[in-house]
């Protein structure tokens, strides 16, 4: 049965529902996310509420600093997250207790056989980001790679694409957005719902098929969040205009 992938939604309403309705077109009913629901964006609490429903869901950076205090976050970031807690702390009732509760009781790290899914990295599952250019970090990768059975999904970078164990790392692009995992251990980062970065203002995400990976890029509403963005003086207008861009 295949299964969805989404990862860094960033309070993207759009976004998300854009992504969303794409999964449910193609008749997959299975969809795992791979943390930062919040941050960033305007509409923490709907998304959250629409996450919820996703079969598994895991913490992501963001996530943490809204439960707890942000650390190693630029100022923007930082007020970001302030003023997300204030969101989902202002909202009141037994759906913003589910909220927290659901905030609070998801795990970092999910296995099944042969298969790892985490935020960041296998060596550090909410912080460390693995970037294409890190595969000339042969000291880093390889360690990484030690900890990692077979096949690691992840995100946090949100850039798209798979770094092989000989190291390379394949972009959706020059890969014609499939790929087969084998006998090589893979880390396939998904690339981001709701803050692409890789110059494509589509949303990315990944279906896991058996053993083939297809990359998915949907177009989205991206002007009506960077309004929204626009009119919260505690978000930087940045959050907004990069989404155009893709950057």
């Amino acid at each position: 049965m295949p299964r969805a992938i989404i990862s860094d939604i960033h309070a993207n309403l759009e976004a998300l529902q854009a992504v969303l309705a794409d999964i449910r077109a193609q008749g997959i009913t299975e969809i795992f996310c791979l943390g930062d629901i919040i941050g960033y964006g305007p509409n923490p609490c709907e998304c959250v509420d629409l996450v919820m429903s996703c079969d598994l869901c895991l913490l992501g950076n963001h996530d943490q600093a809204a439960l707890f205090d942000p650390e190693g976050f630029n100022a923007g970031a930082e007020r970001a997250i302030f003023w997300t807690r204030k969101q989902l702390e202002a909202s009141t009732g037994p759906k913003a207790e589910k909220r927290w509760d659901f905030l609070g009781e998801i795990p970092r790290v999910h296995r099944l056989p042969n298969f790892m899914f985490v935020h960041g990295s296998a060596r550090n599952p909410l912080n460390e980001y693995v970037f294409p250019e890190d595969i000339y970090n042969q000291r880093k990768m390889e360690k990484i790679f030690g900890l990692v059975e077979r096949y690691c999904f992840q995100g946090h970078t949100h850039i798209p694409g798979v770094f092989t164990e000989d190291l390379n790392f394949l972009a959706p692009e020059e890969i014609d957005f499939k790929y087969d995992l084998g006998a090589q251990k893979a880390l396939v980062n998904v690339g981001s719902v709701g803050q692409p970065r890789n110059n494509d203002n589509r949303s990315s995400y990944v279906i896991l098929d058996g053993q083939s990976l297809t990359f998915k890029r949907v177009p989205y509403d991206f002007e009506t969040t960077r309004k929204k963005i626009h009119q919260i003086p505690e978000l930087d207008n940045f959050f907004g205009d990069r989404l155009e861009g893709g950057r």
